[in-house]
Protein backbone atom coordinates (compact mmCIF):
# COMPACT_ATOMS: atom_id res chain seq x y z
CA UNK A 1 0.00 0.00 0.00
CA UNK A 2 1.33 3.46 -0.85
CA UNK A 3 2.11 6.02 1.81
CA UNK A 4 -0.83 8.30 2.55
CA UNK A 5 -0.12 12.01 2.25
CA UNK A 6 -3.40 13.80 1.50
CA UNK A 7 -5.80 14.90 4.21
CA UNK A 8 -9.58 15.27 4.29
CA UNK A 9 -10.82 17.66 6.99
CA UNK A 10 -14.47 16.86 7.75
CA UNK A 11 -16.40 19.19 10.03
CA UNK A 12 -19.97 18.91 11.30
CA UNK A 13 -21.71 21.96 12.78
CA UNK A 14 -24.78 21.82 15.01
CA UNK A 15 -26.90 24.97 14.87
CA UNK A 16 -27.25 26.77 18.20
CA UNK A 17 -30.25 26.20 20.45
CA UNK A 18 -33.16 28.19 19.07
CA UNK A 19 -31.36 28.59 15.75
CA UNK A 20 -32.97 28.22 12.36
CA UNK A 21 -32.27 26.94 8.87
CA UNK A 22 -31.10 30.47 8.11
CA UNK A 23 -28.29 29.96 10.66
CA UNK A 24 -27.25 26.78 8.86
CA UNK A 25 -27.30 28.61 5.53
CA UNK A 26 -25.18 31.42 7.01
CA UNK A 27 -22.60 28.91 8.26
CA UNK A 28 -22.46 27.27 4.83
CA UNK A 29 -22.14 30.62 3.08
CA UNK A 30 -19.43 31.65 5.54
CA UNK A 31 -17.49 28.50 4.62
CA UNK A 32 -17.70 29.35 0.94
CA UNK A 33 -16.88 33.03 1.47
CA UNK A 34 -13.81 32.57 3.66
CA UNK A 35 -12.39 29.08 3.35
CA UNK A 36 -12.20 28.80 -0.43
CA UNK A 37 -9.72 31.70 -0.39
CA UNK A 38 -7.10 29.74 1.56
CA UNK A 39 -4.34 28.72 -0.88
CA UNK A 40 -3.74 25.21 0.53
CA UNK A 41 -7.38 24.16 0.00
CA UNK A 42 -7.58 21.78 -2.96
CA UNK A 43 -11.31 21.14 -2.77
CA UNK A 44 -14.10 22.35 -0.51
CA UNK A 45 -17.65 21.02 -0.34
CA UNK A 46 -20.31 22.21 2.08
CA UNK A 47 -23.89 21.02 2.46
CA UNK A 48 -26.75 19.91 4.66
CA UNK A 49 -27.96 16.52 5.98
CA UNK A 50 -29.24 14.34 3.15
CA UNK A 51 -32.16 12.90 5.13
CA UNK A 52 -31.38 9.36 4.04
CA UNK A 53 -33.06 7.98 7.17
CA UNK A 54 -30.95 4.90 7.85
CA UNK A 55 -30.27 3.82 11.44
CA UNK A 56 -26.51 4.22 11.02
CA UNK A 57 -26.74 7.78 9.66
CA UNK A 58 -26.48 10.69 12.10
CA UNK A 59 -28.41 13.53 10.52
CA UNK A 60 -28.61 15.65 13.67
CA UNK A 61 -26.04 18.20 12.49
CA UNK A 62 -26.94 21.33 10.54
CA UNK A 63 -23.98 21.75 8.16
CA UNK A 64 -21.30 19.38 6.86
CA UNK A 65 -17.99 20.68 5.53
CA UNK A 66 -15.35 18.63 3.68
CA UNK A 67 -11.99 20.18 2.82
CA UNK A 68 -9.20 18.41 0.95
CA UNK A 69 -5.51 19.24 1.38
CA UNK A 70 -2.41 17.91 -0.37
CA UNK A 71 -0.81 17.08 2.97
CA UNK A 72 -0.85 17.68 6.72
CA UNK A 73 1.28 20.79 6.29
CA UNK A 74 -1.42 22.32 4.04
CA UNK A 75 -4.00 21.58 6.72
CA UNK A 76 -1.80 23.24 9.32
CA UNK A 77 -1.55 26.40 7.19
CA UNK A 78 -5.36 26.41 6.92
CA UNK A 79 -5.86 26.18 10.68
CA UNK A 80 -3.93 29.40 11.36
CA UNK A 81 -4.88 31.24 8.17
CA UNK A 82 -6.57 34.65 8.71
CA UNK A 83 -9.52 33.63 6.48
CA UNK A 84 -10.17 30.54 8.64
CA UNK A 85 -10.03 32.69 11.77
CA UNK A 86 -12.36 35.24 10.13
CA UNK A 87 -14.87 32.47 9.35
CA UNK A 88 -14.84 31.35 12.99
CA UNK A 89 -15.25 34.92 14.22
CA UNK A 90 -18.12 35.62 11.80
CA UNK A 91 -20.07 32.40 12.35
CA UNK A 92 -19.24 30.94 15.78
CA UNK A 93 -22.34 32.34 17.46
CA UNK A 94 -24.53 30.39 15.02
CA UNK A 95 -23.34 26.94 16.17
CA UNK A 96 -23.44 25.16 19.50
CA UNK A 97 -21.25 22.17 18.69
CA UNK A 98 -18.54 21.30 16.18
CA UNK A 99 -17.10 17.83 15.55
CA UNK A 100 -14.02 17.37 13.36
CA UNK A 101 -12.65 14.24 11.67
CA UNK A 102 -9.26 14.50 9.95
CA UNK A 103 -8.47 11.55 7.67
CA UNK A 104 -5.29 10.73 5.78
CA UNK A 105 -5.98 9.65 2.20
Amino acid sequence: MSRKTGLIHTVFFWVREGGSHEDAVAIAEGCKKHLTQIPTVIRLEVGFPAGTGRDVVDGSYGVGLHVEFEDVAGHDVYQDHPDHLAFIEECHERWSKVVVYDTLI
